[in-house]
């Protein structure tokens, strides 16, 4: 008797025997027969139908889990669906176990939901289990990929609540990603935190740090995290050093640049071509050409060899002050060592000769540049070109150049077309620029956020509500969502046709949507709020934000200054005074304007006066406001023959005599007329209108004679 016949034999007895056996077994065959249809209607995506299947069943957590585990593997995942499923759970039962959590976890990462995947950590966390090391450190990492820093920082402040540190690498990418997003107040607060939890960073945990710090303005702070560092025994490299000079030459603290250098000397770390070049970009953008070209000069003797870069920016300054003999010299010096002319040289000659007003020099280099149809007449070089022709006032002469290129060949780029839409709103042709916008042969992807903002830019400075509302429209039409530049525009327009809670809730939108503000946009809600004399909600907002790191700047202070000059608000100017210089900012020429406004008013003329030295001694030339102010006090003062000495000062400055400037003129003639000092208010009157000052022995004689 074979051993099948035998095991047969033994269970067709035992199930005569024993009855329940028999039900028991076709209990589980149907209850295996109905797991794999739930399986089969989850894995098609059909949930309702594995649902209906399932609660027949008098279902386990096993048999949730693993309705779960074959529904996020099919294609058709519905997050709706899912968290119904997981809320019916949570009322009736069968109690949710970790599986559930890692199941719902890990499908939801691999299908790239993020927010829903952070949201099933912290509901695990909510029902006493602890997500794994794993867990955190995969949706960090997947969120850093994806550039969802949000998400990066919850995960990190979950970790660190269960006392997890994430990898030194992950870190310094978390690090890294939010100084690219200007997010560096986060970095820095991360970094402090893990610090003081005895967690070791490296110098590329750090750097990025340094650098954003000293891009966005804030060298003290960098400065003081420097030496911080250091005292704590880490090691910076060349590229920390750099940072520093980066930003201490943006601010134009070169005597602290040049002791960075030294600095760097002795502590073994030679400035490489990047750290040498900032500081020459720097020091032309400071106007300080020759320092630059010493600069230079001291790479070659170091044996630091510039690069074409390092050129291309001494050229452009240098064109940019009509210095072309040292120019000529410098492409000399160049091609002896072995450095040729590319497409960024020749485009740096130009714009430097654009910015130097020399439109037909810059025209006929590009023009040679096109023509000859070599490597260098690429599409860069040839949106230059159009710029200098919209520059000059050409745009019609720019359009008809676009069009005759791609006759030849010339495949326009969105760069292309935007200069051209810039060209048209530079000349107030908002309404053309529309049509043209409209009929342009965009590429494959359309215009871009550019294109829509210059266009939005004018509109909203000019004040036209029906453009502002076409171009909102084509957004809409094109799935293109307002970023900070465009709403900062309509905050703008907002402010300007008095619209203030429109503006201030457009300001809490752009927060909310989670893009972050530009100094722009913080110092046009400033100006909004004081413009309409709330001087207290600005300062709050000036205070509230400043922890940005890109707020606040000399603008931001002006702003306040004067409206609470304006208000007679002496000890607030005082104390932002102090703040600013406290915060490495130093007065411009718009604070002394500000300033002299204010003692204006309290016919404080000589006080006033007095600025013009503080400000000769900060390299400072008093603008066209500044004098204004001071005309304005002396003609109510009556003191026309110090009005006469002021005009003539400011001839000798080059300050040319503005619309305000005759409106107190005009002001003053309507005062006093013939009554009082006819032949004094003629002469002044026709020293703005001629935009010229008498001879001095008139003012003599007047000094004589008096002004009757």
């Amino acid at each position: 008797m074979s051993s099948s016949h035998f095991r047969g034999g033994t269970y067709s007895m035992y199930t005569e025997r024993d009855p329940t056996v028999s039900l028991h077994g076709i209990g589980e065959s149907a209850r295996v027969a109905s797991r794999r249809r739930v399986h089969e209607h989850a894995k098609a995506g059909n949930l309702k139908a594995a649902l209906e299947v399932l609660h027949l069943m008098n279902p386990t957590i096993l048999d949730y889990n693993g309705l779960l585990h074959s529904y996020l593997k099919s294609s058709f995942v519905c997050i709706d669906e899912l968290a119904s499923v997981f809320e019916e759970m949570e009322r009736f039962g069968p109690p949710s176990n970790v599986w559930t959590f890692n199941i719902l976890f890990n499908g939801l990462c691999k299908l790239g939901y993020l927010k829903d995947a952070l949201c099933v950590l912290e509901e695990m966390c909510c029902n006493k289990f602890i997500p794994s090391f794993s867990s955190f450190m995969r949706l960090m990492k997947k969120s850093l990929s994806s550039c969802k820093l949000d998400i990066s920082l919850c995960v990190l402040s979950m970790m660190m609540s269960h006392d997890y540190l994430p990898t030194l690498p992950v870190l310094n990418c978390l690090i890294s990603a939010l100084c690219k997003a200007n997010m560096v107040q986060d970095a820095c607060d991360i970094f402090q935190l893990l610090l003081d939890k005895g967690f070791l960073p490296n110098v590329y945990t750090y750097n990025p740090i340094l650098f954003c710090l000293c891009k966005s303005g804030h060298c003290n702070t960098a400065l003081s995290l420097f030496y911080k560092l250091r005292r704590k025994g880490f090691v910076h490299n060349v590229h920390s050093y750099t940072a520093l000079v980066l930003g201490l030459s943006k601010k134009g603290l070169w005597e602290e640049a040049y002791r960075t250098l030294d600095q760097m000397h002795v502590d073994g770390c030679a400035p490489t071509v990047v750290t040498y070049t900032l500081l020459i970009k720097f020091l032309c953008k400071y106007k300080k050409t020759e320092e630059a070209l010493l600069i230079l000069d001291m790479m070659s003797k170091e044996g630091c060899l510039p690069d074409l870069v390092t050129y291309n920016i001494l050229l452009h300054a240098l064109c940019t002050q009509n210095s072309f003999s040292e120019a000529h010299n410098l492409v000399r010096v160049m091609e002896e060592k072995g450095f040729f002319p590319d497409q960024f040289t020749y485009c740096a000659v130009a714009t430097g000769l654009l910015n130097a007003g020399e439109f037909k020099h810059s025209h006929d280099l590009l023009c040679r540049v096109i023509s000859s149809g070599g490597k260098f007449a690429d599409a860069v070089t040839c949106n230059i070109y159009f710029h200098v022709l919209c520059c000059d006032d050409r745009i019609k002469e720019a359009i008809s150049k676009v069009r005759s290129m791609m006759m030849c060949g010339f495949v326009p780029t969105n760069a292309t077309y935007n200069t051209i839409l810039k060209g048209l709103c530079r000349d107030a042709n908002i309404a053309e620029a529309l049509v043209v916008f409209d009929n342009f042969k965009w590429g494959r992807g359309g215009p871009d956020l550019i294109s829509f903002n210059t266009i939005l830019s004018a509109a909203c400075r000019q004040g036209n509500a029906s453009v502002i509302r076409s171009v909102l429209d084509r957004m809409g039409i094109k799935g293109i969502k307002l970023n900070h530049v465009g709403m900062t525009c309509l905050m703008q327009y907002y402010g300007k046709i008095g619209a203030f809670v429109d503006s201030f809730k457009l300001f809490e939108h752009m927060i909310s949507e989670g893009q972050s503000p530009s100094i722009i946009t913080y110092n046009v809600m400033l100006y909004n709020l004081c413009r309409k004399g709330l001087t207290e909600p600005a300062k709050k907002i000036f205070n509230e934000f400043r922890k940005s790191m890109v707020f606040p700047d000399t603008t931001s202070y002006n702003i306040l200054i004067h409206a609470f000059v304006k208000k007679n608000d002496y000890l607030s100017v005082k104390n932002l005074l102090t703040d600013m210089y406290k915060c490495g900012f130093t007065p411009d020429a718009i604070t002394y304007g500000s300033l002299s406004y204010g003692l204006c008013r309290m016919g404080k003329v000589t006080d006033a006066l007095q600025l013009e030295d503080w400000m000769a001694q900060n390299g400072l030339t008093p603008n066209i406001y500044f004098y204004n102010n001071i005309l304005n006090a002396l003609f109510q003062m009556a003191s026309l023959l110090d009005v006469s000495l002021i005009l003539k000062k400011m001839h000798v400055e080059g300050i040319e005599p503005d619309a305000i400037s005759v409106n107190i003129v005009n002001r003053a003639m309507s005062k006093y007329g013939h009554k009082r000092f006819p032949k004094a208010l003629n002469l002044i009157k026709s020293i703005i209108d001629q935009g010229q000052i008498q001879l001095e022995h008139e003012l003599k004689q007047y000094a004589v004679t008096g002004c009757r």
